[in-house]
């Protein structure tokens, strides 16, 4: 098991863990965190091949990976909150261990799987075809561009610096291996009955400027969580915890609160 470089924020009671997206670390949270220093105690850890963290050593599946390396964290109880892959692994995890989940925060689970045979998947896919060709022929400098212009949250490729985009270009291959679990659903997370029994808090946060198909994921996947609801930052775009991380802090919040009153 991949031991995980792991960033605490806060010194409150309650216990949250956090889990980022691809290409970012676990110090992205603070700001989401930084409201709720006095109530939440936040783990963050960084993916493996992400920031302080050992690279991905290209075996196995990469989302068994990142569960494995995360798993350790859960404990007895705790709040969790994931965005874009790092919400699937969320998701994964409130799967498998619902009695340690107190709710469940999802910032634009990238589960395409959720949306297939949909007009606005195939839209997506169709949007995506220069990422998917550069994919295929490990492309990797076009694959991280591609990706990038349609994830990045709008700013362009040139306004990163070079150092980092070298960075992203070599975590490419680890993007490219999570095909398999987000569009093929290969770790099972819609099969029939698992999201149905979900009984812990669920809010869905999106971007109101993100690419469309995410609309049409949380639409899907709601209809199988009867308690889950969401929340629409209109000005936003797919990065919403870095540019906009209030809202995140009040779902959370709200969770807190809901949880404690029970």
């Amino acid at each position: 098991m991949t031991k995980l470089n792991v960033t605490q924020f806060g010194k409150g009671p309650e216990t949250a863990l956090f889990v980022h997206c691809s290409l970012a670390h676990g110090g992205v949270w603070k700001s989401v965190v930084g409201p709720l220093a006095d109530r939440v105690t936040g783990f963050a850890p960084d993916m493996p091949g992400h920031g302080r963290s050992v690279p991905w050593d290209g075996q196995g599946d990469v989302h068994d990976a990142v569960t494995e390396g995360v798993r350790p964290l859960i404990g007895d109880a705790c709040h969790l909150v994931g965005h874009s892959f790092g919400a699937t692994v969320a998701l994964r995890l409130a799967l498998e261990a619902p009695d340690k989940v107190l709710s469940l925060t999802m910032i634009e689970p990238v589960l395409f799987a959720a949306a297939k045979n949909t007009p606005t998947y195939e839209i997506y896919r169709d949007l995506m075809r220069p990422y998917l060709e550069a994919r295929d022929a490990e492309d990797w400098s076009a694959m991280a561009l591609a990706f990038y212009g349609a994830w990045g949250g709008g700013a362009s490729w040139e306004s990163v610096p070079k150092s980092a985009q070298q960075a992203i270009v070599g975590l490419m291959p680890m993007v490219a291996a999570s095909e398999a679990s987000l569009t093929e659903d290969s770790c099972g997370l819609l099969t029939q009955g698992r999201l149905e029994n979900l009984s812990m808090p669920v809010t869905f946060l999106r971007g109101g400027q993100s690419q469309p198909v995410m609309e049409q994921i949380h639409a899907n996947l709601m209809s199988r969580i009867p308690q889950a609801h969401e929340v629409v930052v209109e000005e936003a775009g797919h990065m919403l915890p870095i540019s906009h991380p209030a809202p995140v802090s009040e779902a959370l919040a709200a969770h807190l609160t809901a949880v404690t009153t029970v």
